[in-house]
């Protein structure tokens, strides 16, 4: 078995955060069923562009690969009812939703206790469940600015920047995966589930990590550095050479000493220079610091990293994405994987970096809307023929193909779901033994 094949996940997802933390779940073997809203055309992700045909969108793929699909309308009774049969024979309820909704939807542990006791009830928001953002939407581009973040980030005569890659989201979901998975361990040694109120904001500025300790203990006000240079490490930077970019770190004496001899300075690093230890590096920068990067102009990136490799001092070019790709080290650790689609033919995209043990992981593409109506109600809860009927005629599952009119990002707020979302009790017409595990 994959080691997480005995773990079901009822995810209420969508976009980038939610999906990015389970769908490493999804790759160690976990069945991630996505609940999708019919009435919105399922998860916002199948209309991101450029890369998007109708449903379709290689945005999704990246997030949802290996997961199952049903759309469920949790506004009618059947849509909730079908909804709290899963409950009952899964071990997770996952959301990335606005951090007041999930009271609104009744997908908190005491809405959903009676069903399932061990029931463990993730939600990830923008800014948790309680205080006094909990109402708001939150995105990543919003938190790395709230957060400190881009006010770190930039040259020191520039503007706030942001990260290139939406590092809050992406951060968020794993801490969200952590905490789905510590729930669910002590929820199946003790028998009793839990929420587990995760937030976008609580991920961002726990990142902030030693400066903001400084900050607390020091009065540490953090600044930009030129050429993202280490706050206290000198040198610690990307350095410009003749024809491109590399960085340099010097994080140990050791490191220092070997790259004054690479650039022609062993003096620099014996005692008495101004140079010779962290302390005085960083209190000489200013004069240090251009000093190496003048010598750093003077020869190619490849020049230099044939030096500082055998040196054995921290280095690395500064890559563009297809570079970073095409690395022969990226093919080695097997990072780039290949599914099958039915519109794409082939999708390569990236593997997860969670590693457990020595299997490799299978994956599958990502699931059509609704693909796995009968895997649920058939395989999973056990019902017939009928009572699927019964409950599609009901309008548990909306109108299986797309929502006309909704397949565009600007007609999905994927921040929130909307008020409407107060779903009443499940129907008579399920009032029949689930399925077991």
């Amino acid at each position: 078995m994959r080691p997480l094949e005995d773990l079901r996940i009822i995810a209420v997802e969508q976009y980038g955060a939610g999906p990015f933390g389970s769908v490493h779940l999804a790759d160690l073997g976990a069945q991630v069923i996505k609940i999708e809203d019919p009435r919105a055309g399922g998860d916002v992700g199948r209309y991101v562009p450029p890369y998007a045909e109708d449903e379709d969108s290689l945005f999704f793929e990246t997030f949802n690969r290996n997961k199952r699909s049903i759309s469920l309308d949790l506004n009618t009774a059947a849509g909730r009812g079908v909804f709290e049969r899963l409950v009952a024979v899964s071990d997770v309820v996952y959301s990335n939703l606005r951090g007041d909704v999930p009271e609104k939807l009744r997908i908190r542990y005491d809405d959903l206790k009676h069903l399932n006791p061990r029931i463990v009830c993730v939600s990830l928001s923008g800014f948790g469940m309680t205080g006094p953002r909990r109402r708001e939407p939150g995105y990543d581009y919003v938190l790395q600015g709230l957060a400190g973040w881009m006010e770190l980030t930039g040259e020191p005569d520039g503007p706030p920047t942001k990260s290139g890659l939406s590092l809050v989201d992406y951060s968020g979901g794993f801490v969200a995966a952590i905490s789905l998975l510590a729930g669910v361990h002590a929820a199946r040694r003790d028998g009793v589930g839990m929420d587990c109120d995760v937030s976008l904001y609580d991920t961002a500025v726990s990142m902030l990590t030693y400066p903001a300790t400084w900050h607390l203990n020091a009065g540490f006000r953090p600044v930009r550095t030129h050429h993202s240079a280490h706050p206290s490490l000198v040198p610690f930077q990307a350095f410009e050479a003749r024809d491109g970019w590399l960085v340099v770190g010097c994080a140990k004496e050791k490191f220092w000493a070997r790259l004054c001899q690479v650039v022609g300075h062993p003096e620099w690093a014996e005692a008495g220079s101004p140079y010779a230890t962290f302390a005085s590096r960083r209190e000489h920068r200013a004069d240090l610091l251009p000093r190496l990067e003048a010598i750093f102009r003077q020869r190619t990136v490849d020049d230099w990293l044939g030096q500082l490799h055998a040196g054995s001092i921290p280095c690395g070019p500064i890559n563009d994405v297809g570079a970073a790709l095409a690395d022969e080290h990226t093919a080695a650790r097997n990072l780039v994987v290949t599914t099958d689609h039915p519109r794409y033919g082939e999708v390569r995209q990236l593997a997860s970096p969670v590693r457990v043990g020595d299997e490799t992981p299978t994956y599958r593409r990502a699931p059509q809307r609704n693909e796995d109506l009968a895997l649920v109600t058939e395989e999973i809860l056990g019902l017939d023929a009928q009572q699927v009927a019964a409950l599609r005629a009901a309008g548990a599952f909306g109108d299986a193909g797309p929502a006309p009119g909704a397949a565009t990002p600007d007609a999905l707020d994927t921040s929130d779901s909307p008020d409407t979302l107060d779903t009443s009790d499940s129907p008579d017409t399920l009032d029949t033994p689930a399925a077991s595990r």
